[in-house]
C-alpha cells in the first residue's frame, strides 16, 4: 500500500495570509511535528511509501523528511497551484492514482489515533472510508450521509438529504485501485473544466455518489480521538485534549 498525503496548502485560516507560518504539517505537539508522527503510524501499519504532494514552503517539508531520518520512505510530488483549490493537489498525484495499487489517501493536517487506519483495513475489495457521528454540526465538517449503506451526500451543505447514519468524513480513503483510478479521472475532468479552485471533496463526491469506483464501505471511528486542524483553537484542543487521549489509550 502506499499512503498519498496533500501538504501543499497555505494554512490560511490558521495563520492568516501573509505567508509567514510555517506549514500545519509542521505544527509540534509534544515536541514532535505532525508529519513525524504520520511517518511513524504508516510505517507501523505496513505502508511501502508515502507520496507527500506539497507547495507552500516545500523545502522546510522537505528538511523535516531529512531531519526525521525518513528520506527513503517520503517521495514529493509539487503543485505549483498550491494557492487554488485541493483538487489540484489530488490532480498533482494522478500518476500515482492509477498506478500505485491499493492508495492510503490522507489530509496531512490530522492529528490521530493509529486504531483509525486499523479500523478502516477491512473488508477487502472494497474501499473505506470512515467517519465520526460524535461530530458537532455546523458549516465546517465534511458530512457522510449514508443510506442503507451507501453514501448519499458527501459535502459540509448537505440540504434535506434523506439518510439513516451520519457522520464526518476525518480526512482519510483507503481507496482501491478501482476507487483511485476514478478519483485521478474525475480530478482531470475536473481540471479540465477549469474548477481548480474547488476541494478535493467534490471530486471524492462524485465518485461516490455515482459508483465510478466500485464498491465502498464505511468505517464508524467515532469514540476514537482525532482532530482536523483548521484555526488556532484547534490547536489548543490538539494540544490539551486530543493528544492527551491519544497517548493514554
Amino acid at each position: 500500500m502506499i499512503a498519498v498525503m496533500l501538504a501543499a496548502g497555505t494554512g490560511s485560516r490558521l495563520s492568516g495570509s501573509d505567508e509567514s507560518h510555517p506549514p500545519k504539517s509542521l505544527l509540534r505537539f509534544d515536541g514532535r511535528s505532525l508529519l513525524e508522527r504520520h511517518v511513524e503510524i504508516l510505517r507501523a501499519h505496513g505502508a511501502e511509501a508515502l507520496v507527500l504532494v506539497v507547495g507552500y514552503r516545500a523545502a522546510e517539508i522537505e528538511a523535516e523528511i531529512r531531519a526525521i531520518g525518513a528520506a527513503d520512505f517520503v517521495h514529493f510530488v509539487h503543485n505549483p497551484g498550491y494557492r487554488r483549490g485541493s483538487l489540484v493537489s489530488m490532480w498533482c498525484a494522478r500518476d500515482v492514482l492509477t498506478s500505485a495499487g491499493e492508495v492510503l489517501f490522507m489530509d496531512a493536517d490530522v492529528l490521530y489515533d493509529p486504531a483509525i487506519l486499523a479500523r478502516m483495513a477491512e473488508p477487502a475489495g472494497a474501499a473505506c472510508l470512515p467517519y465520526d457521528r460524535g461530530f458537532e454540526d455546523g458549516a465546517e465538517p465534511v458530512k457522510l450521509c449514508i443510506e442503507q449503506g451507501r453514501a448519499v451526500e458527501f459535502r459540509k451543505d448537505v440540504g434535506d438529504v434523506a439518510y439513516d447514519d451520519v457522520g464526518e468524513w476525518i480526512g482519510f480513503i483507503r481507496a482501491t485501485p478501482a476507487f483511485a483510478a476514478a478519483l485521478a479521472a474525475t480530478c482531470e475532468r475536473f481540471v479540465g473544466a477549469g474548477r481548480m479552485d474547488d476541494p478535493c471533496e467534490e471530486a471524492i463526491r462524485e465518485v461516490l455518489l455515482t459508483g465510478a469506483g466500485g464498491p465502498v464501505a464505511f468505517a464508524d471511528v467515532t469514540g476514537l480521538p482525532w482532530i482536523e486542524i483548521d484555526f488556532p483553537e484547534d490547536v489548543t484542543r490538539a494540544a490539551e485534549e486530543i493528544l492527551p487521549a491519544i497517548e493514554g489509550r
